[in-house]
């Protein structure tokens, strides 16, 4: 590189959604300061590893390319090694122990702070950031990764303490930004070309509850469901999700409003964790797998065609073979159209990690591939339920494996193929008819403008095809 030359920085990002919006914020605060975004890590002059700590696995992942990176730093003194997110917050002074080539620590509440900490370190200081602080309102434009569909955070951190769970530890407390500068940021996405907007929170239900102001009825006035109507009518933004939800706060007037709301997808992503209630004590989620079973069943009756996608942990502590039975019911029952399954992994700083119950690697592992095939059978017969329909699929990118196919996704979150040119159609919502369902994707045939147009001046027909 020679010395006028601009650096250039690299971002890996591990783990959740919410990391994907804090990696694009940072790197549209570094290309605010200039630097410019490179593919490759082993040149790129600013490295940045956005990390997860939610399970063992992805926390060892970040260390072995840390190992690489800080080998290079010995060749290259003036590279600058970032860790950001989870990880970091989690392990603060002792990865610098750890790796005492890092330049910058930083946990995810500083991400809007980048562009300060890293002037810190250009002038020579090597920076531990893992306070807790107020998350400044976001300010910069985010480096977006797609240019279709994008994250808007609407809550930071997780007041809950399930005894599992490190978010809480390192996320901080909840921050809810105010409904204000959400729909500004929206509006922005909307004027460039924005389809689909991703509200986002660690928690997102919880939305509003640190927020002032109640209503003349005594309601808090600031809830997601508020929110949803105050942020619906965007111009530009066609389809609005939200993500992650939590059974405890998960009311009926939300799901009144995504039935009422015709942006807002008919999918809802909301964790179960267990089908025990012994099980979900311990875990101190604080609901019973009846009342998740009810709350089910009111989005079916508001929504029939609605999906539901959750979260599962198998081999919890002390957790028996007749518990682990109870949550393969569940999903029998509820029958998810997609479910993220992990056995569970003691994570530092948590109570369960703690406790002497801890269940052997080989029966985690075992209940883990037995759920694993019920969700994939579960999850064909949900998917066979589109075939012959008429879905609109929003076109994101090209199927990477048949350059012929588009990409994109209907409403209730199916990625779909399609035969089709990106360059016209990306960005657009198309109608296409569902000739083949697998367990987690389908394929179509686009209809001509004439054969859409027909569909959508009859919507009785539509419907007809669009019913199970």
């Amino acid at each position: 590189m020679t010395a006028d030359a601009p650096r250039r920085y690299h971002i890996t990002t591990f783990g959740c959604q919410m990391n994907k919006a804090d990696s694009e914020r940072m790197a549209g605060i570094l290309d605010a300061m200039g630097l410019q975004w490179c593919e490759d890590p082993l040149q790129a002059d600013v490295v940045l590893y956005n990390t997860c700590t939610i399970r063992d696995n992805a926390e060892q992942k970040v260390y072995s390319y840390l190992g690489r990176q800080a080998k290079r730093k010995h060749e290259r003194p003036d590279l600058t090694l970032v860790v950001a997110g989870c990880v970091a917050q989690q392990e603060g002074q002792t990865l610098l122990r750890r790796v005492p080539e890092l330049d910058l620590i930083m946990g995810p509440q500083h991400a809007n702070r980048l562009q300060d900490l890293l002037e810190q370190v250009f002038a020579g200081a090597q920076v531990v950031a893992t306070e807790p602080v107020d998350i400044l309102e976001d300010i910069t434009q985010p480096r977006r990764d797609s240019t279709v569909t994008a994250w808007v955070n609407v809550i930071y951190g997780c007041n809950e303490r399930c005894t599992y769970c490190v978010v809480p530890n390192v996320r901080g407390v909840e921050q809810s930004r105010t409904p204000e500068a959400i729909r500004a940021e929206m509006e922005v996405l909307g004027r460039q070309g924005y389809k689909e907007v991703t509200l986002l929170g660690q928690n997102i239900d919880a939305y509003g509850r640190d927020l002032p102001g109640t209503t003349a009825a005594g309601r808090h006035q600031h809830t997601l469901t508020d929110l949803l109507y105050y942020v619906h009518d965007v111009p530009g933004i066609e389809r609005i999700r939200f993500a992650t939800s939590h059974p405890r706060y998960f009311t009926e007037r939300l799901i009144r409003a995504c039935a009422e709301l015709p942006k807002v997808c008919e999918h809802f992503h909301i964790p179960f964790q267990s089908g025990d209630n012994a099980v979900l004590k311990a875990m101190a989620r604080g609901y019973t797998h009846e009342k998740y079973r009810r709350i089910i069943a009111k989005i079916r009756d508001y929504m029939p065609q609605a999906a539901i996608s959750a979260d599962a942990i198998v081999g919890f502590p002390g957790e028996t073979e007749e518990q682990f039975q109870n949550t393969l019911q569940l999903v029998d029952d509820i029958g998810f159209d997609q479910l993220n399954t992990a056995a569970y992994s003691p994570r530092p700083g948590t109570p369960a990690a703690l406790w002497d119950n801890q269940l052997d690697e080989e029966t985690k592992s075992d209940r883990l591939q037995r759920l694993n095939r019920l969700v994939a059978t579960k999850a064909a017969m949900r998917s066979h339920r589109h075939l012959g329909r008429l879905e609109a699929v929003l076109v994101e990118d090209q199927n990477p494996k048949d350059p012929t196919q588009v990409m994109g996704r209907t409403r209730s979150n199916r990625l779909t193929f399609f035969k089709g040119d990106l360059q016209q159609l990306k960005g657009q919502l198309v109608t296409v008819k569902i000739t083949e369902a697998r367990a987690f994707s389908l394929t179509g045939e686009p209809l001509t403008e004439t054969a859409a147009a027909a569909s959508r001046q009859a919507p009785d027909q539509a419907a007809a095809v669009a019913m199970p």
